[in-house]
């Protein structure tokens, strides 16, 4: 379940109001995998679909793992007892 978020534009996209940035096609995307991370119970359940790309983030981001929304995109959130916390929608690149 997703308890809080690192930004105000992912809430935004989550909450079904267009934000600035990402582009629209993004923006769906990213809020249906949005849904999905909320309806996680355990952090493996987001490894389907395998294009999830589920990963663990190093160096500044060690406490951060990542799902994919395309190349150039990923939700990045703290996985903490079954929850996320401090999701964000961000340009990876």
């Amino acid at each position: 379940m997703i308890i809080s978020f690192g930004s105000k534009e992912t809430e935004k996209i989550w909450n079904g109001i267009v934000a600035k940035k990402p582009s629209i096609a993004i923006q769906n995307i990213g809020r249906r995998k949005l849904r999905m991370l909320n309806n996680s119970i355990d952090l493996l359940d987001l490894r389907i679909p395998p294009s999830n790309r589920l990963e663990k983030l190093n160096g500044n981001l060690n406490t951060y793992y990542s799902i994919r929304i395309n190349n150039q995109w990923r939700i990045i959130f703290i996985w903490e007892n079954g929850n996320a916390f401090e999701v964000k929608i961000i340009d990876y690149h």
